[in-house]
Order: C-alpha cells, then sequence, then structure tokens
C-alpha cells in the first residue's frame, strides 16, 4: 500500500505499527551499536583532552595554546569525529543533522536545564562578544545554505568553496579567542594524568571507532525504520554527543561558574558550525536535506532568544522561568519534529 493514498492519521499509525514492530525484530542490536559508540566517542574524546593537555604543560606550552588547541576544542571532538566518518561516507543527512542538531539540544535543553538547577549570570564579555558570535555564525551557515551561487546547483548543498569560508572564519574566531584568553579571562585546567602519551593514542583510537559505531548505527537505525539520516543525526545522535556539554553546564551553573556554562556552549556552538562543518564539507560537500531547511530555521529562532534573553535580562542573568520557557521549546520541537517524521 503507498503512503500516499492514505490519509496523513493512518500513514502515522502505518509507520508506528512498523517501527515497534521492527524495534522488536532487528533493529535493536544497531541500538546498541550506536548507544555503545557514543560510550566509546566520549570516553575517547575525554582521554585524548587529558593527555594532550597533560603533555603540553609537560613540555612548557603556554597556557593560551593549550587553550586555543585542546581544551576549546574539547566539547567538540564527538561532533568532528563523526562528522569526519560520516563525510567520508557521504553520509550528508548524519553529517548536518549532527551539527544543528547538537547547536539546538546546547541552547535549548542544556542552558535551559542549567538555568532550572540555577539562574545563570556571565561576564559582559562573554554577553557582548561571544554570544553574538555564535548568532553570527549561525547567520552565515544559513545564509550558505539557502544560496546555491557558490554551489552552482538548484539542490542546496554546503559546497567545498563554502567549509574553506568557515574555516576562515574559525581561524578569525581563534584571533578573537586569543586575545581573550591573554588577559587572563579563562582558566585552562592544569590535568596531571601519568601517562599521556597512551591517553592520547588511545583516545584516538576510542573516537574513531565509537564515531564509525555512531555512523553505522545511525544509518542502519535510518534505513531500516523509515526515518531520514538528518532526523536520526538530529535528535538521537546530537543528544548523544551533547551529554558532556550537559553534565559541564549544569554542573557549572549548580556550583556558581556561571562563564563556565555559558562559555562552554557559546563556544562549542562556535566551533561545530565553523570548524566541524568547515571541515566536512571540504572532504565531502554537504547536501541538505529539506528537514535541515526548518530546523536551520530553529536553530536562528533559539540562538535569537539566547541572545536577546542576556541582553535584555537583569544583570546578564537568564532566569529560571526563561530556562523553562528554553526546555519547553525544546521538548516542543523534538514532539513536532517526530509528528513530521512520521507522517512525511
Amino acid at each position: 500500500m503507498q503512503f500516499e493514498k492514505l490519509p496523513a492519521m493512518e500513514i502515522i499509525i502505518h509507520k508506528r505499527n512498523s517501527l515497534f514492530k521492527i524495534g522488536c525484530m532487528d533493529i535493536l542490536p544497531h541500538i546498541l551499536t550506536l548507544a555503545s559508540g557514543l560510550i566509546i566517542l566520549i570516553l575517547g574524546a575525554n582521554l585524548l583532552i587529558n593527555g594532550a593537555t597533560t603533555l603540553a604543560f609537560r613540555y612548557g606550552i603556554p597556557p593560551v595554546v593549550v587553550g586555543l588547541t585542546v581544551v576549546a576544542l574539547g566539547t567538540s571532538l564527538p561532533e568532528m569525529g563523526i562528522n569526519l566518518i560520516a563525510s567520508l561516507e557521504k553520509a550528508s543527512g548524519i553529517t548536518m543533522g549532527n551539527i544543528v542538531g547538537s547547536n539546538i539540544t546546547n541552547i535549548l535543553l542544556i542552558i535551559g536545564l542549567a538555568s532550572i538547577v540555577k539562574p545563570i549570570r556571565v561576564s559582559r564579555m562573554v554577553v557582548k562578544k561571544e554570544i553574538p558570535l555564535s548568532f553570527l555564525g549561525t547567520l552565515l551557515l544559513i545564509a550558505m545554505t539557502m544560496d546555491p551561487i557558490l554551489d552552482g546547483t538548484i539542490t542546496p548543498f554546503l559546497s567545498r568553496t563554502e567549509g574553506l569560508i568557515l574555516l576562515i572564519t574559525f581561524i578569525g574566531y581563534i584571533y578573537f579567542l586569543a586575545a581573550f584568553l591573554e588577559r587572563g579571562k579563562v582558566d585552562i585546567p592544569q590535568y596531571t594524568g601519568k601517562f599521556p602519551s597512551i591517553q592520547i593514542a588511545t583516545g584516538i583510537i576510542g573516537l574513531m571507532v565509537g564515531a564509525r559505531m555512531v555512523v553505522h548505527g545511525g544509518v542502519r537505525i535510518a534505513e531500516m525504520s523509515g526515518m531520514s539520516q538528518a532526523f536520526v543525526g538530529m535528535f538521537i545522535i546530537a543528544i548523544g554527543t551533547s551529554l558532556p556539554e550537559l553534565v559541564t553546564s549544569v554542573v557549572a551553573a549548580y556550583r556558581g561558574k556561571h562563564d563556565i556554562a555559558i562559555g562552554n556552549i557559546a563556544g562549542s556552538n562556535i566551533f561545530n558550525i565553523t570548524l566541524v562543518l568547515g571541515i566536512s564539507a571540504l572532504i565531502y560537500p554537504i547536501e541538505v536535506h529539506p528537514l535541515i531547511n526548518r530546523d536551520l530555521s530553529f536553530l536562528l529562532l533559539a540562538t535569537a532568544l539566547f541572545v536577546i534573553f542576556y541582553m535584555t535580562g537583569r544583570g546578564y542573568t537568564i532566569s529560571r522561568r526563561e530556562g523553562i520557557i528554553f526546555v519547553t521549546l525544546y521538548l516542543f520541537y523534538l514532539i513536532y519534529s517526530l509528528k513530521m517524521e512520521l507522517s512525511g
């Protein structure tokens, strides 16, 4: 029976029943592959960061360099690993869905939950510069995906040229971050691992093996369930890769380390768009799934609210009420996207 001949509600019921049957039979191994891959991925990223930072300090590398090359990249390593594998395997839906979904999750779910735990107030520097840069990065990405002039095609693509532009933007951000760190505004953790070289090697292996498992599991889940790769990347993989940011930001908010709670998210979103997508597009041009255009619009809305709440809040603070708005928006969007996916 063809879906197009069915009323919308029957399509949803048919797909839901199909998902249930598949879920009870063949799809479970791929869910376990994806979940195990996420665990290995996150553990590998942590080992790599700890080992690299320990080694850098041991050889007297200045803290500002460590912050730029190791610590600042830390929260984007899971997304980086997944996107490298997805680009090599030409899984464009996961490549874009992972980044857009991670950035939406970072703002609405993570900052929302963190501010519900404790209202978050940050420094004027982060509010005036880093948060607006996150907004501008989102605008740049939307402009690239909606304008085919650089691509020379009708179907929206993130081309290699646009990937190079994103990387150049990333370098500009690094210069900004270097000046920020040199003024002593960011604390660089001093890791003290005993075997940093082993940590680095193990971390790289874990990162690549975990990313391969996540991409393979995600693609198979999409194929077997009838869901798009973009949806799987947006809501399954993206939430998994955002777990480190969730824990970091919620704990930081509870302990009153507000700059860490927010800087962690704003920096991660900028790195995801400029560095991770830039490299991914250079490896292989990224086709923009129609679902992603809608999600990019929602990301722009979330980022704009992020800026507005901080600019208009008392003392650069996101209150518990605004945190509840963020989490509610995320849940609404999750339900809406699931309904659209089932009926699409």
